[in-house]
C-alpha cells in the first residue's frame, strides 16, 4: 500500500528537502505541497493524503487551525497530522495536541526517523520516539488548562477493563509497547490489541489523544513520569 502524503511549510526549501527524503521510500509518495495552512486544508480535501507534515509557524492560517480542520473534515477520513516543531522551543506545540495531531518531529529529523514516522503514524500507532512523546508528556500535563481533572473525563474511562487501565497508564507514562508488554509479562501484540480497544472504547482518534485523556481524568499524574529511557 502507498502512503499518500502532504507537506506544509512556508519555506521552499524544507519542503524540497523532506520531498527528497521521501522519495527514498517506495511506498511513501507526495501528493502536494501547501505553503500554508489554508492552501494544506483545500489540498488535504482534494488529495485525501494519510499523513500530512504540518509546520506550526506559517502565515495566515497557521498549522495548528489547519490540524484542527483536516483532522474533522469529513472529506479526509483518517488522514493523520504530524506536527513539525523546533520542539524545545515552540510552545505552540502543545495547542496542537488539542486540536487533533498525531505526533511530533523536529525538522533536523535524520532520514530513516523520518519515513519511519511516517509509516507509524499512517499504521495507526500514532506515537513516535517514547523518548519524545514522554518529553512532550511531561510539558504538556504541567499546563494549567488542560490539567488533570476535566470534568467528565474520569467517567469515560469506566467503559475500560482492569487490565486495559493499566495499559493506558503506562501508555501514559510514555512507554512502548515491547515496554509495556515486558512490565506487564504479555506479549507486545497483546499489549498493542488492549491499546487498540481501549481507544475504540474511549472514541478517541489515536494514541497521542489517549495519553491527553489519561491526563486529563487524573488517571496519571506529572509526577508519574519516570525517567527517560532515551537520555543518559
Amino acid at each position: 500500500m502507498t502512503i499518500k502524503v502532504l507537506l506544509a511549510d512556508d519555506q521552499a526549501l524544507v519542503r524540497a528537502g523532506f520531498r527528497s527524503l521521501l522519495a527514498r521510500s517506495r511506498d511513501v509518495t507526495v501528493v502536494g505541497e501547501a505553503a500554508d495552512g489554508e492552501e494544506a486544508v483545500r489540498l488535504a480535501a482534494s488529495t485525501r493524503p494519510d499523513v500530512v507534515l504540518m509546520d506550526i509557524r506559517m502565515p495566515g492560517t497557521d498549522g495548528i487551525a489547519a490540524t484542527r480542520r483536516i483532522v474533522t473534515d469529513p472529506a479526509v477520513p483518517g488522514c493523520c497530522v504530524i506536527i513539525l516543531t523546533t520542539f524545545d522551543t515552540d510552545e505552540h506545540v502543545f495547542a496542537a495536541l488539542g486540536a487533533g495531531a498525531s505526533g511530533f518531529l523536529t525538522k533536523e529529523v535524520e532520514p530513516a526517523e523520518l519515513r519511519r514516522a511516517v509509516a507509524v503514524v499512517a499504521g495507526g500507532d500514532a506515537l513516535l520516539s517514547p523518548g519524545v512523546t514522554r518529553r512532550v508528556v511531561e510539558r504538556f500535563a504541567h499546563r494549567r488548562d488542560l490539567a488533570p481533572g476535566v470534568p467528565g473525563a474520569g467517567r469515560r474511562l469506566a467503559a475500560l477493563t482492569a487490565r486495559e487501565l493499566e495499559v493506558v497508564r503506562l501508555v501514559a507514562l510514555g512507554l512502548s509497547n515491547d515496554e509495556i508488554a515486558g512490565r506487564l509479562v504479555i506479549s507486545p501484540l497483546t499489549a498493542k490489541t488492549h491499546i487498540t480497544r481501549a481507544i475504540a472504547k474511549l472514541d478517541v482518534r489515536d494514541r497521542v489523544q489517549l495519553v491527553i485523556l489519561a491526563y486529563e481524568s487524573g488517571l496519571t499524574q506529572p509526577g508519574d513520569l519516570g525517567p527517560d529511557p532515551g537520555r543518559r
